[in-house]
């Protein structure tokens, strides 16, 4: 009779060399993978420190919930009076929604961030935070508190790596701010030409942003997000002394993290991993994988070997006929599937060679039950 056998078996992988977590300058940093938001290093994720223009990640993601990208943005005199890093904005100037988050995410402009604010605030920049915090709280950020829409220093105005990480990976499943925070350099009404404080877009292979922020409060600080063989991972590092350290440090956190995973065999195609019994006398019958499984693992865990097999198949079979599958799981985490297939062909017997078997089969039993 047909069953289905189910069979797992742990992969070990071969014993990865894993060196000492970096040595990173700043108050407070954090590693993650980017699809799983598994924490993979961390130091003081959960302090509460200034973070500067990081704050703009939240100041977009309102904008984005309550405003149109082609909306039309009238600059108030005071947003263009902010101040520090500025898209160089004058009151009664007008730019699309759009146009204000590129000056916001690129440049880092204040002036941009507060006409966003005022505007989503229905002209007051007091509303708006109040909303902030709002969707702060809704979040889960537990270590947040917002008191300006820019990241200019001031009272009661902070986060923690590990809640920007979370609002930075939140933001960044919206395909505009993708495309917007990997851009070096672009241009705005006015021939305002913007151009990037992310140093790491121009030198570390694989980054396409996320957001970096600087005053004398915060220190350096930037929320990295880069992408290798499959795998994302962001690396935060707040409050570095200046601009170089904040960068070498970066790269260290997050050529650490890529070193956690790399790409495993863990099936390969043509291989037999499982056997099926068949009718009829016939030779039986091994399963093998239809195509090869490599994914990118943590090199630091077991794979799980799941096999969903027949132990028997009916006639006829036909070669690369699936008669089962084979999972790979990480800590119950799927992550393949592929068939496994007839190796060969075997025809039904016709009704004589089915006849004849039968009659074997019959000789058989009756000679063992006159056997003493």
């Amino acid at each position: 009779m047909k069953r289905l056998v189910v069979v797992a078996a742990a992969l070990a992988l071969a014993a990865p060399v894993l060196g000492a977590p970096p040595r990173v300058t700043g108050r407070a940093y954090l590693v993650e993978n980017g699809a799983t938001g598994e924490v993979l290093l961390a130091h003081g994720a959960q302090a509460r420190v200034p973070i500067a223009s990081i704050t703009k990640l939240m100041t977009v993601l309102l904008t984005l919930e309550h405003a149109r990208l082609d909306e039309v943005v009238t600059v108030s005199p005071q947003a263009a009076a902010v101040g520090e890093s500025s898209a160089d904005l004058h009151p009664g100037d007008r730019l699309t929604v759009r146009e204000l988050l590129e000056a916001a995410l690129i440049q880092s402009a204040n002036d941009a961030a507060d006409a966003l604010a005022i505007h989503v605030g229905k002209g007051s920049p007091e509303r708006f935070v109040a909303m902030m915090n709002a969707r702060a709280r809704k979040l889960g950020l537990k270590d947040t508190h917002f008191a300006r829409p820019d990241g200019l220093d001031a009272p009661g105005h902070y986060s923690s790596a590990h809640d920007v990480t979370l609002l930075a990976r939140l933001l960044m499943h919206r395909p505009v701010v993708r495309q917007i925070v990997r851009q070096r350099v672009a241009t705005i009404s006015g021939g305002r030409t913007l151009r990037t404080w992310n140093d790491l877009l121009s030198s570390y292979p694989g980054i396409y942003g996320v957001k970096t922020g600087h005053t004398s409060a915060a220190g350096w600080s930037e929320v990295a997000a880069a992408r290798r063989r499959g795998v994302s991972i962001y690396a935060t590092l707040l409050g570095s002394p200046d601009r170089d350290i904040r960068n070498a440090g970066l790269v260290r956190l997050l050529d650490w993290g890529f070193s956690r995973y790399r790409p495993v065999e863990a099936v390969v195609k043509g291989r037999a991993y499982a056997y099926a019994e068949l009718g009829y006398g016939r030779r039986g019958l091994t399963l093998v994988a239809a195509r090869s499984l490599a994914p990118t693992v943590r090199v630091d865990r077991p794979l799980v070997l799941r096999l969903v097999a027949a132990d028997a198949a009916e006639l006829p079979v036909s070669r690369g006929q699936t008669l089962g599958r084979a999972q790979i799981f990480q800590r119950g985490r799927p992550l393949g599937t592929v068939a496994l297939v007839a190796s060969r062909s075997v025809a039904r017997p016709g009704v004589g060679g089915r006849a004849g078997w039968y009659a074997r089969r019959t000789l058989h039993h009756m000679w063992g039950l006159l056997t003493p």
